[in-house]
């Protein structure tokens, strides 16, 4: 996850650059240490990954510091090792040099950034698109790469489901990497001549500064809805991690969807230039607006609106209208990064990007019935997925038994407990059947999890005199069975929570557990055909 070939650095040079810049400062822990400048090849807080000519970063940690690994790392090649002042007085007898700064963890991305040349301020090469918020990261980055294909753009991914470098999978077992693997990729992306590349970027990528030295030439905003609240304490703190992507330190442009009152505070906040997006058609004053959506297919086609009269015509062929969003965003990313409109509407009327299949994310299994797997794992996700997928009546003789809409969910364990009474509570709301599993509980039990879920279904269910099935089954590869088995060609049986994960974590152990493989083969038992499969599923 680094390019073939680095220049050497002077780690002199890349300190007093950053130390100009109002970082920390870094000085020798020992006398000697600063006699001879050191030359830099590549950096690493993992002490496993040391490669010659490293510097490797020794970070205090939950349960143990780094320093105590800095011999290994030094054994391995390692140039030299940057740590704080507990770590240095660990590493008197060192064999290599080390070196002393007040916050190592502030230094790791700028400093990995300077060795590994991978964000120049001057935004040559590669162009650099990043997108944060809660819901829709992982489909919205897609489809700008789908779109940039579309102009004959070669690009690069990172993401929560694959890391690309022009179609060629990145091996690794990081769901986020770190800003050294950060840094290292987007150099082997330049390195490789990509045009582009996207990046999902979490709030816990920004509150651990795993993109920190990394400058997004457009930085894009979905949505900012209730999760990850074990990690901010609130909505106040979890915005303010996701408005730290769109500074000048982060980003040069951006485009922020102002659909909802925290879009409005993250545009009217940002010290970078920004054009707002609109993707519902009430009315609200944005530089792009969505307007004239209507049903094609499973999908939607719709207008794209700008300023002084341009008009951009797209649609997706992927069901729900926050897929429009994802799509209206995508689009207009890539015109903000200096891509002209008739050039994007030619590659748009060409070649359908926005209807690029991501894994995990609304995709189709089956047909009769609608079979979906999603990755919906908080409330509003929930809602917007159960609003997008009842089908509508078809045959005026299927009045008696109308279409239904099945869903199979859990919550997760050790994550914010408020939102699962409130997912139980959208399910019946939205739902027809609906039947709680367990997701990954990791180390907490199952059965609670499960009861935390059922008490807003039912809670919900008695409170409005709602007419919905509420099922309580495990394992999950059981309950999504048993919902096939429920299932009419007529009705849609939803999955959601996992896409594209293919293990579940239970006690510390890794289960194979697949969503799609699941409703697959429970479909084919009961009788239903299945649409092909995926390769990412291998």
């Amino acid at each position: 996850m680094r390019p073939s070939t680095v220049r050497p650095v002077s780690l002199r040079a890349a300190a007093d650059s950053l130390a100009a810049a109002g970082l920390p400062g870094i000085e020798p822990a020992r006398a000697a240490d600063g006699e001879a400048d050191i030359m830099l090849t590549g950096l690493t807080i993992n002490s496993r990954e040391v490669q010659a000519g490293d510097l490797y970063v020794a970070l205090p940690g939950a349960r143990h510091h780094g320093a105590r690994f800095a011999a290994a790392a030094a054994g391995a090649g390692a140039a030299a090792v940057l740590t704080d002042d507990e770590g240095a007085r660990r590493l008197a007898e060192l064999p290599v040099p080390v070196y002393v700064t007040s916050d190592p963890r502030r230094l790791v991305g700028p400093l990995a950034g300077a060795v590994f040349g991978s964000s120049p301020r001057d935004g040559s090469g590669l162009t650099l698109f990043g997108v944060t918020g809660t819901n829709g990261k992982t489909t919205t980055t897609y489809f700008i790469n789908s779109l940039l294909g579309a102009l004959g753009k070669t690009t690069g991914l990172i993401g929560t489901i694959e890391i690309l470098a022009g179609g060629e999978p990145i091996a690794s077992t990081l769901t986020t990497p770190e800003s050294p693997q950060v840094h290292g990729l987007l150099a082997l992306m330049r390195e490789k001549g990509l045009d582009a590349a996207a990046m999902e970027v979490s709030s816990h990528a920004i509150s651990y500064r795993r993109v920190d030295g990394v400058v997004f030439d457009v930085a894009g905003f979905t949505n900012l809805t209730q999760d990850h609240l074990d990690l901010h304490g609130s909505m106040e703190e979890y915005f303010a991690a996701k408005a730290a992507l769109f500074s000048t330190e982060r980003a040069r442009q951006a485009v922020i969807c102002v659909d909802d009152e925290w879009g409005a505070r993250m545009a009217a906040g940002s010290p970078v230039p920004v054009w707002t997006l609109s993707t519902h058609d009430d009315g609200t004053e944005a530089r792009w607006r969505v307007t004239d959506v209507v049903r094609d297919g499973l999908g939607h086609r719709f207008v794209l609106r700008g300023p002084d009269g341009a008009v951009l015509r797209a649609g997706t062929g992927l069901p729900g209208t926050f897929n429009v969003s994802n799509a209206a965003l995508a689009a207009v990313m890539v015109l903000a990064s200096g891509v002209g409109i008739a050039q994007l509407q030619e590659a748009l009327d060409r070649c359908d990007p926005f209807t690029v299949e991501v894994p995990g994310r609304m995709q189709l299994v089956g047909e009769a019935p609608a079979a979906i797997v999603d990755f919906a794992h908080n409330p509003d996700a929930l809602a917007r997925t159960l609003e997008s997928v009842r089908r509508e009546a078809g045959d005026p003789s299927d009045a008696d038994t109308p279409p239904r809409v099945i869903i199979v969910f859990g919550a997760t364990g050790e994550r914010d407990q408020t939102k699962r009474p409130l997912m139980g509570e959208i399910a019946a709301r939205l739902a027809d059947v609906v039947i709680v599993t367990d997701d990954d509980p990791h180390d907490e039990d199952e059965a609670a999890i499960r009861a935390d879920v059922l008490a807003g279904a039912r809670a919900a269910r008695e409170r409005s005199a709602l007419d919905c099935e509420i099922l309580e089954m495990a394992p999950r590869a059981a309950a999504i069975d048993h919902a096939v088995s429920l299932a009419r060609p007529q009705d849609t049986v939803l999955v959601a929570g996992r896409g594209h994960e293919v293990f579940q974590e239970v006690k510390g152990v890794n289960l194979v557990l697949d969503d799609r493989v699941e409703l697959r083969q429970a479909l084919t038992r009961y009788g239903f055909s299945v649409l092909s499969g995926n390769g990412v599923e291998s």
